[in-house]
Parts: C-alpha cells; structure tokens; sequence
C-alpha cells in the first residue's frame, strides 16, 4: 500500500517534489532553438497552441530569412504568415511578431527589453512568454512559466487551488526558491509529457505519488515500494 504524504508544509512537500523532478530529468534546456533574445521570444509567440517540435520546424526558414528585430519588422507580413503557417492562428501570430519587433526597433534599440513590465508591453507577449524569455535569454528569474501541463500537474499536486495562470503562478512563487522558477516549470512539462499527462495519467510508474493528493490508487497496486522515491 503507497500512502500520500500529507504531514508537513505544502512548502515542504513542494520543495521535495522539485528535489525529485532534479533527479528525474537533470537537464532542463528550453526545448525551443533560437541563438538570439528576439529569436526566442518569436520562437515563443509561436509555441501558443503549438508544440514545440512543430515550432522548431518552423523557425529555420524563419530566421534564415528574418534573423533579428530589424529585419522581421521590414517584412512583407504575408512573408512572415507563409513562414508561420503550420504552427496554427498563423495570421495573429505574425501580426503579433511584427508588431513586436517594431516596437523593439523604434523604443529599445532593436533589442529585447529586459524587465516584465516592458516585455508586457510587447504585442502578444503575456506572462509565461516574458518569464520565458528572461528566464533563458538573460538568466533573470521574474516569475514562474505557467503552460497547459505546469498548470494540470500544479493542481493535481495540490500545490494550488487556483484555475487562472497569474494566481497558480503567484501561489507557485510562494513555494519554489526563486532560482528554481524556471526550471521547474520545465521539469513539471517534462513530467507532465512523460508520466501525467492529462487524460490517463500513468500513476503507477510515477516517483511522485506518495506526494500526490489526486493518485488513482486503482493504478499502483504493483507498484514496488523501492519505486516510490525517497528524499
């Protein structure tokens, strides 16, 4: 019988989870190429509704022929739609982009600004795309990225009620260090595509059970204990 662990702080239990993530998957790179702050940031824009892997499909003929700010603000938008296409909403997308670009070129000096406050200001730019892009391109740690799988495996975990990104980020904050935000998110994607994923999470392999409050019990009658791990 796997018992959840439910004595100690929801800080604690945080804390624990992020010890195993680290263990689990030790290396967590952005998965999006890019050599750049504004290559990021568009290889981001476009990752809304898209996966990743598509994306990066996407971004080689991109940035052979628009490489940076300048060069993406001067283009033919219908250039830059043709380019996007496969990654889906392609047409806001590119008007996003450009849009964003022009704003780099004419207020920052063609580059990337590097507070929330001012990215936020950047057409379609949200949150988890700004925490994304300081996070990697600058090394800053401004908040916690929260996507589709952090947000499921946050609530799952009972690490937060909330269902609105901004509030599960802010209840995040409160318990990861601040030089872990990012890489938990990452490391939560990790698990969420590998173990837990939305419609049949697969409890009976997964190192975190004994920390989570939602495990379908019926899916870890085999599993041995030495699995369960430990801190």
């Amino acid at each position: 019988m796997v018992t959840t662990r439910r004595s100690g702080s929801k800080r604690q239990r945080a804390l624990e989870i992020l010890v195993r993530l680290k263990r689990l998957y030790p290396e967590a790179p952005c998965t999006l190429n890019y050599e750049t702050p504004v290559q990021l940031l568009v290889a981001t824009v476009l990752s809304a509704q898209c996966t990743d892997e598509r994306v990066n499909l996407v971004t080689p003929a991109l940035f052979q022929q628009f490489p940076d700010a300048a060069a993406l603000a001067g283009a033919e938008l219908s250039e830059i739609e043709n380019l996007v296409r496969s990654t889906g909403f392609y047409r806001n997308k590119a008007k996003n982009i450009q849009a964003a670009c022009r704003l780099i070129m004419t207020q920052y000096g063609g580059l990337v600004p590097q507070t929330m406050e001012e990215l936020l200001q950047l057409p379609g730019v949200a949150r988890k795309t700004a925490n994304v892009v300081l996070a990697h391109a600058f090394g800053i740690h401004a908040g916690v990225t929260v996507d589709t799988h952090v947000k499921r495996l946050s609530q799952r975990l009972g690490l937060t009620k909330q269902t609105d990104p901004i509030r599960i980020e802010q209840d995040l904050m409160k318990l990861i260090p601040q030089p872990d935000w990012e890489n938990w998110s990452i490391r939560l994607i990790y698990h969420g595509r590998a173990v837990c994923n939305a419609r049949n999470p697969a409890c009976g392999s997964c190192a975190l059970v004994d920390l989570c409050p939602s495990v379908d019990r019926s899916k870890i009658t085999q599993l041995p204990m030495s699995q369960v791990a430990s801190s």
